[in-house]
C-alpha cells in the first residue's frame, strides 16, 4: 500500500520525487503553491505574472530537485527560487520599460498605459495601489524583507534563513524598508 503523501516529510516527498513518482511533485505543487504564489505576488503586484512566475519557480526547482538539501524546508528552498525569479522579473521589465520608452512619438500610441482610468479606481483600491506603488519603489533588498516579514509573517530565523542574510541584517533590513515606506507613503498621501 502506498503511503499518504500528505503525511510524509518534505524529505521523503522529494525521494519519491527523485524516484520519478509524479504524485510526489503533486504533492509539492498542493503544499507550497499557494505561499510561493503569495510571495510573488506581494513582490510584483501583478497576479498574472505572479501565476506564470509561479510556474517558472517550480519548473525551475523540479529540474533542480537533485540539488534540494532535504535537510532544509522545501517551502525556504522553493521561496528563495521564488525570489530569484522576482529578481529575474524585475530586471526584465526595465529593459522592457527602457525600450518602449525609446520608441519614436509615431508609435508611442501603441503602448498600454499603466496608469488606471481615474473612474476606474474606488478609494480602497486607490490606497492599496499606493502601497503597492511606494513598495516597488523600495530597493530589492527592502522590499523583500518587508514582504517576507510583513505579509508573508515569516520569523526573523525564516526569512535569515530565506534570504541567506544574519537575523541583524533582517532586522536592520526591516527597520529601514518600513521607515522608508513611511517617507515615500507620506509624499503622495491625499490631503
Amino acid at each position: 500500500m502506498t503511503p499518504d503523501l500528505s503525511q510524509i516529510s518534505d524529505r521523503e516527498l522529494a525521494a519519491l520525487a527523485k524516484a520519478g513518482r509524479q504524485d510526489a511533485y503533486r504533492e509539492f505543487l498542493a503544499r507550497y503553491k499557494a505561499p510561493t504564489f503569495r510571495l510573488i505576488y506581494r513582490n510584483i503586484g501583478d497576479a498574472d505574472e505572479a501565476m506564470d512566475l509561479t510556474q517558472e519557480a517550480f519548473v525551475s526547482g523540479f529540474a533542480a530537485l537533485d540539488r534540494y538539501e532535504a535537510d532544509r524546508p522545501f517551502k525556504v528552498w522553493i521561496a528563495r527560487i521564488a525570489l530569484n525569479k522576482c529578481r529575474d522579473w524585475a530586471r526584465r521589465r526595465k529593459v522592457r520599460s527602457f525600450f518602449s520608452r525609446a520608441l519614436p512619438l509615431d508609435s508611442a500610441h501603441d503602448v498600454a498605459s499603466d496608469v488606471p482610468a481615474p473612474d476606474a479606481e474606488v478609494a480602497g483600491r486607490a490606497e492599496m495601489a499606493r502601497v503597492r506603488a511606494a513598495m516597488a519603489e523600495l530597493p530589492v533588498k527592502l522590499r523583500e524583507v518587508l514582504v517576507l516579514r510583513g505579509l508573508e509573517e515569516l520569523s526573523q530565523v525564516e526569512a535569515a534563513d530565506m534570504l541567506q542574510v544574519s537575523e541583524k541584517t533582517i532586522e536592520t533590513r526591516l527597520y529601514r524598508a518600513r521607515a522608508r515606506l513611511k517617507e515615500l507613503l507620506a509624499v503622495g498621501a491625499p490631503e
